[in-house]
């Protein structure tokens, strides 16, 4: 198989699965994370652990915000999270989509990271970074490739000034459409809930490798993952019981 089609295949497959395959890196960092608890070993940032957890929580914090910032000003039927097959009803060239060309992935990569950093462990997060890297790369070429053959031109001329990954600010175009806070609560609060479920994760497991025992009555992200998951569960809720959410074309 020619090396384009097989970028493009292996693309294809990874999109299909890159709400599961995450799955396999949290279990890696947790279990690095551990192991690392468990046998003690030397930590070398000069924070304390919370200080640590709240440099970790900032970097995913702001992944998050390049994703709501992507998504609150894209019309319906453009960065989705869906995984079943490609689906884009035009090229957004305009906003975040003017200066870079994969912002979602961008705000993927710094969610990661924070949970990345969690362990505490230089290499961990230099695997990680590299890993995501050719992870996306794939991804991110099934996506042109997908473009390219459905808008043809209007999707190359775009391309050929807006970088992939690492933005440039010289082609800044205002957005098309005002921001909907309503959109973002919609499509990201599995992505909110999730960072600070995680950080809690991490935190029981790292106590259960260092200590053998675990309270989770003085554990500190125990009460922001209990109120982000109550939250998670109200705004499922009205998603799907209510029309609080709906707006045409969004």
């Amino acid at each position: 198989m020619p090396l384009r089609e097989e970028f493009q295949s292996y693309g294809n497959f990874l999109f299909k699965h890159r709400s599961s395959l995450p799955i396999i890196f949290l279990v890696i960092a947790l279990i690095a994370h551990a192991y690392y608890q468990y046998f003690n070993f030397p930590r070398y940032s000069p924070f304390t652990r919370f200080q640590y957890e709240i440099i970790a929580l900032f970097v995913a914090i702001i992944g998050q915000i390049i994703r709501a910032y992507t998504v609150g000003y894209t019309p319906d039927g453009t960065s989705g999270r869906n995984t079943a097959t490609q689906v884009a009803s035009e090229v957004n060239q305009t906003g975040i989509y003017s200066i870079v060309r994969h912002p979602l992935y961008i705000g993927n990569y710094f969610m990661w990271l924070g949970v990345a950093m969690l362990t505490e462990n230089f290499w961990f997060v230099m695997a990680f970074t590299f890993l995501y890297w050719v992870y996306y790369e794939r991804i991110m070429f099934a996506e042109e490739e997908f473009l390219r053959e459905k808008f043809g031109e209007i999707y190359t001329t775009w391309a050929a000034k807006t970088p992939a990954f690492f933005p440039s600010f010289k082609n800044w175009e205002k957005p098309s459409l005002p921001f909907s806070w309503k959109k973002v609560i919609k499509k990201e609060k599995n992505g909110i809930v999730g960072i600070f479920v995680l950080f809690y994760l991490f935190e029981i497991v790292g106590k259960v490798a260092k200590n053998l025992s675990i309270n989770i009555n003085t554990s500190t992200w125990f009460y922001p993952a209990i109120i982000s998951i109550i939250i998670y569960f109200i705004l499922r809720y009205l998603k799907y019981n209510s029309s609080f959410f709906k707006e045409d074309g969004r």
